[in-house]
């Protein structure tokens, strides 16, 4: 065939296949919340929408679901805000023992997570502090604080002092610089770091496992639950998180297209 060469088939083929291969397991997910289960969901035995219409049917699904969200959105809160104040800090001053901090940052996204959540299920032993949606949150807050300072710190070295330093010669004071200037021009990037902190917060299990003692996360739930088989219901809810992520994507996209059009007429 004409202009067909094998060098331009090659990325589509590939690339759809990749595409293929993430999308598969989420298509299983939200094809068999929609199975008539019974005891198990392994087996597809007829489509059915009860699940849907009960997604807490089975024991204890949305109980460790709401802990996920709640332990996601608290740790996510804490890490972000200090995380923010870290980066800042770290950036636009300095200080004595500054790069050992950097260096000491990085050590909860380099050491394996088996390794971290034992190490911290064993500090509390020693402390005396009894395991549930406390220490989870303690657990996440930390390792998801790492995260939040290397994004933050990113946007903040991108930053233009000069645009902070009009703000001051327009006699605005500090705390206006920030909050009118500094904070506004951070956000994209302390607004991706909170997603991030979350998603990697819900999703976690290993940490969880070693922290949580009697309290159950929806991936401490799917993972007890798949020695004979995952409910239909707990399908229902991973389709939902990933709808409500697909159509956050979505809107923040339609934003930034619609801005950019804004100011291509501006």
């Amino acid at each position: 065939m004409k202009g067909f060469t094998l060098g331009k088939a090659f990325v589509p083929v590939v690339g759809a296949i990749a595409l293929i291969y993430l999308l598969l397991p989420i298509a299983h997910v939200i094809l068999f919340s929609f199975n008539d289960a019974g005891r198990n969901n392994i087996i597809w035995r007829g489509f059915t929408l009860d699940n849907w219409q009960n997604p807490c049917g089975a024991p204890q699904v949305c109980t460790a679901f709401g802990n996920s969200i709640l332990v996601g959105v608290v740790a996510t809160v804490i890490a972000t805000v200090l995380g923010t104040m870290i980066a800042i800090a770290l950036v636009r001053y300095k200080f004595r023992g500054s790069s050992t901090v950097s260096l000491l940052l990085f050590t909860p996204m380099a050491t394996p997570e088996v390794v971290l959540g034992a190490g911290l299920a064993a500090q509390f032993l020693l402390a005396g502090v009894e395991k549930g949606i406390g220490t989870i949150i303690l657990a996440h807050t930390m390792f998801c604080i790492s995260y939040v300072v290397v994004a933050v710190k990113a946007r903040v070295a991108s930053l233009n002092p000069a645009i902070e330093e009009a703000g001051r010669d327009l006699y605005a004071s500090p705390g206006q610089v920030f909050w009118r200037i500094t904070l506004p021009m951070l956000a994209p990037g302390i607004i991706g770091a909170a997603l991030l902190s979350f998603a990697l917060s819900f999703d976690d299990f290993i940490i969880t496992n070693f922290n949580s003692g009697t309290a159950t996360t929806f991936p401490k739930f799917i993972y007890v639950s798949a020695l004979k088989g995952v409910p239909a219901q707990a399908n229902v809810l991973a389709s939902i998180v990933f709808v409500g992520a697909l159509l956050l994507v979505i809107i923040v996209q339609m934003v930034n297209i619609n801005k950019q059009k804004r100011l291509a007429r501006a």
